[in-house]
């Protein structure tokens, strides 16, 4: 089968080449990948600026179905359509996996980055990472339920927005756009801003009944403001519109140091939060979310691109084209 591989150092070690395709062992299934979702993280990856080895398999954003199951894996999953989290393995005896935060685990192995991934027809995982997704979901929606959980990860545990809080995000990305939408099934009256150049991304959010702007955004006027744009701009003016005594909450990863005015943090006495991947209660808030309508996942897959052409769709991520390009493994 053909997959998308990073061998070495630099974007131009990313490479589409053959491999075997992988069989299904004990405690583990197989799943076709219908497709995989283009996350910010791989072009980290891409430009070794997020933790990997090589070689590797990209692509952890996978919504499939189950094809194979391994010794000891109920038949049932034959069949299921799932999404998945990130991680292929954590140790499950550390201080962090025995309290249910496995996605702190310092021995955890990522799908995608230490673990062959879904930028291919097939990728094998642990029956425990799997999710099957509701019925109502469209053909390509559940390459978003794994950002999604990331999210929900980051906004409900605990809840950051109360009815009635003005809510600012910064970056009308992927995970911008589910951020708001988060924050306002929350009853948060919330603002994505973005730049000029986001006037598309923008309109999308709109559609949904977000509010919207590409200006400055007030000083000192937001009781939460969610950073989603991964940039030092965007992180320094969401710092500056939370008013005192409020939230900041990093959603976006730089993939590198950045210079920030952090004494805003003491001189409003800012909370100061975050959420790295997913646990298994912010998956089931986001199912949750899902079923009841509360997220609109649909609009925000913007491009699909065959395999053969994962540079051409790396590029139009890189440079924040659409919201969420996914790559088709046939």
């Amino acid at each position: 089968m053909k997959a998308v591989v990073k061998m070495g150092r630099g974007p131009d070690n990313v490479v589409l080449r053959d491999v075997e395709e992988p069989v299904a062992v004990p405690g583990h299934v197989r799943v076709r990948v219908v497709a995989t979702g283009i996350c910010g993280t791989d072009i980290h990856v891409a430009h070794d600026e997020y933790a990997h080895e090589v070689p590797v398999i990209m692509g952890h954003e996978i919504l499939g179905v189950v094809d194979a199951v391994g010794d000891g894996v109920d038949e049932q999953w034959i069949g299921a359509r799932v999404a998945c989290e990130t991680y292929y393995s954590t140790c499950e005896t550390c201080e962090w996996c025995r309290a249910g935060r496995r996605n702190l685990c310092p021995s955890r192995r990522s799908l995608g980055s230490f673990e062959n991934g879904g930028f291919s027809a097939f990728v094998v995982m642990p029956v425990t990472n799997l999710h099957r997704l509701p019925d109502s979901l469209g053909p390509l929606d559940g390459v978003l339920a794994e950002p999604l959980a990331c999210v929900v990860q980051c906004l409900l545990d605990p809840a950051v927005v109360n009815a009635g809080d003005r809510v600012l995000v910064t970056g009308p990305g992927a995970m911008g756009q589910l951020a708001a939408q988060v924050a306002l099934a929350q009853g948060g009256r919330v603002t994505l801003i973005g730049l000029a150049k986001d006037s598309d991304r923008l309109a999308i959010a709109a559609a949904l009944g977000i509010t919207t702007s590409t200006e400055a955004p007030e000083t000192d006027a937001y009781d939460v403001v969610i950073e989603c744009s991964g940039s030092a701009p965007g992180a320094a003016a969401a710092l500056r519109a939370a008013r005192r005594g409020g939230r900041y909450v990093q959603v976006g990863i730089f993939g590198k140091e950045v210079t920030l005015p952090f004494d805003v943090v003491l001189y409003k006495e800012l909370v100061v939060s975050s959420g790295f991947a997913s646990t298994a209660t912010s998956w089931r808030r986001a199912i949750a979310l899902i079923e009841q309508g509360q997220v609109s996942l649909g609009p925000l897959v913007t491009r699909e691109v065959p395999i053969e052409r994962f540079a051409e769709a790396f590029a139009a991520a890189a440079a924040g084209e659409g919201i969420k390009t996914v790559i088709i493994p046939s």
